[in-house]
C-alpha cells in the first residue's frame, strides 16, 4: 500500500544546504510550545571543517519600512532557540519523531536531524494590516527558521548559504471555554428619579472565527428619558507591548437600529442583534490586527490572544482581544448608556490542515512509502 505525506523543502542559494520541515504552524499550548523540528541535509564537501547551525528567530517590525532614514531602524530581532547542526553532537538529547525516521532514510547519510524549543509566553505571530498606500514589509511580529554555515552560532551569515523559510506560532481555540458572558449596567440621572438599566448576554464566550455572534439586549426603563436609538458592535483591542501608550480599538462590525424605539418611561425591551466580524469588508482598514501570513495565503482576523499569566506579556508582542458593546442614545441632553462584554474570537484545531499553505519560495515535495504507516503518522499539513 502506498501512503503520502508532505514536507516542506528549501535550498540555499548555492544549493549546499536544505532545510525540510513536515510543517510550518507551531501550536502554542499557553504553558508550552510545540518543539520545531526537521531534517537538515549539507554537502559533505561544503561544510567540511565548518559548523552549521540552526536557529529560531522572532522578527518585530513596530514602523514603516520606507521611514527607515538615516540608520534608524523599526525592526527588531529576537533568537529564541539555536543548535549545532553538524557536526552532529555524539548524543542525541531527544528522540526523533516518526516523519524524521523516515525522511533519514529517505535522504541518506548527510541527512541530519534537529529539533528546537520555543519558550513559553513568546510572542504570536500577528501582523498590523498596512494602508493600501503603504510599501514595504507590514508591521507586526514573524518568525523565520534560519539555518546557515559558521564559526559560531553569532557569526554574521552569508547569503549564499543561508535558508530562511517562515513559520507561525499560533493558538487555537481552548477544548473547554469560560462561562456564559453576562453583563449588567445601570445609570443615574441627577435631576430625574428611577435608574435605565441595560443588560447584555452572550450565547457562548467562545466563537470560531465566521461564526456570528448574537447578542441579547435587554433594556428596562425605570427612568423618565426615552431611548432613541441602539448601536452595536465588534471591538477588537490591540496592544502593542513595547509601547507605553500603544493601546486602541477597532470597530470590526457594528450595527445601529431605532427597531423598538423611541423606548418610553416605565417600557422595557428584549432585542436580539446578530454580527459577524469579517475581514473582507476591511481591507483598507489601517492597524487591524491580522495572523500573520504565510506567502500565497489569505489572511484572516487575528485570533484572541491567550496568556498563562495577564502580567506576562513579551515586550514584542501584541497582545489582541474581542468585545461586543452596546450603547443606547438618549439624546444630547440626557448622554448616553454602554455596556462591553469580552468573548474568545479563534480558530479550531481540526481548521489547522485548512490555514497551512506552501511559501511561494518553498517546494512542497512528496515522499512515497511502500509500507504501512498510521494514520496519525502521515497526518503532516
Amino acid at each position: 500500500m502506498v501512503y503520502n505525506f508532505k514536507v516542506y523543502k528549501k535550498c540555499s542559494p548555492n544549493g549546499k544546504i536544505t532545510l525540510y520541515m513536515p510543517k510550518r504552524d507551531f501550536v502554542d499550548h499557553i504553558s508550552y510550545v510545540e518543539p520545531i523540528d526537521g531534517i537538515v541535509v549539507v554537502d559533505e564537501e561544503y561544510v567540511r571543517g565548518r559548523k552549521v547551525f540552526a536557529q529560531v528567530v522572532c522578527t518585530f517590525r513596530y514602523g514603516r519600512e520606507e521611514d527607515e532614514v538615516m540608520g534608524v531602524n523599526f525592526y527588531k530581532e529576537l533568537y529564541l532557540a539555536s543548535e549545532q547542526i553538524y557536526p552532529a553532537p555524539e548524543k542525541r538529547a531527544y528522540d526523533l519523531t516518526r516523519t524524521q525516521e523516515r525522511l533519514l532514510k529517505k535522504l541518506g547519510q548527510f541527512a541530519l536531524p534537529f529539533r528546537l524549543s520555543v519558550p513559553a509566553g513568546s510572542p504570536g505571530s500577528v501582523t498590523l494590516q498596512p494602508g493600501l498606500e503603504d510599501e514595504g514589509e507590514p508591521c507586526g511580529v514573524h518568525y523565520y527558521m534560519k539555518l546557515f554555515v559558521g564559526d559560531t552560532e553569532i557569526d554574521r551569515s552569508h547569503r549564499r548559504s543561508t535558508v530562511a523559510l517562515g513559520i507561525r506560532k499560533v493558538q487555537f481555540a481552548p477544548n473547554k471555554p469560560g462561562p456564559q458572558p453576562c453583563t449588567l449596567v445601570r445609570k443615574d440621572f441627577v435631576l430625574s428619579p428611577g435608574q435605565l438599566e441595560l443588560e447584555l448576554t452572550l450565547d457562548k464566550q467562545l466563537y470560531i472565527h465566521g461564526e456570528t455572534i448574537a447578542i441579547n439586549i435587554s433594556v428596562r426603563n425605570h427612568s423618565n428619558k426615552v431611548v432613541k436609538k441602539i448601536k452595536a458592535c465588534i471591538l477588537q483591542s490591540v496592544d502593542v507591548v513595547l509601547f507605553q501608550n500603544g493601546q486602541y480599538r477597532n470597530v470590526v462590525c457594528s450595527i445601529e437600529t431605532q427597531d423598538g424605539c423611541p423606548l418610553q418611561p416605565g417600557a422595557s425591551m428584549q432585542k436580539v442583534v446578530q454580527l459577524r466580524p469579517e475581514l473582507t469588508p476591511l481591507r483598507d482598514r489601517r492597524g487591524l490586527a491580522l495572523d500573520a501570513q504565510l506567502k500565497r495565503h489569505d489572511s484572516a482576523l487575528a485570533s484572541t490572544t491567550l496568556l498563562l499569566e495577564p502580567e506576562q506579556r513579551d515586550a514584542f508582542g501584541i497582545i489582541v482581544s474581542y468585545s461586543a458593546k452596546v450603547k443606547l442614545y438618549l439624546g444630547a441632553l440626557n448622554g448616553e448608556l454602554s455596556a462591553e462584554l469580552p468573548f474568545i474570537l479563534m480558530h479550531p484545531k481540526e481548521g489547522r490542515a485548512k490555514l497551512v499553505q506552501a511559501d511561494s519560495q518553498a517546494d512542497v515535495e512528496m515522499f512515497r512509502q511502500d509500507t504501512v504507516i498510521h494514520q496519525e503518522s502521515i497526518d503532516v499539513y
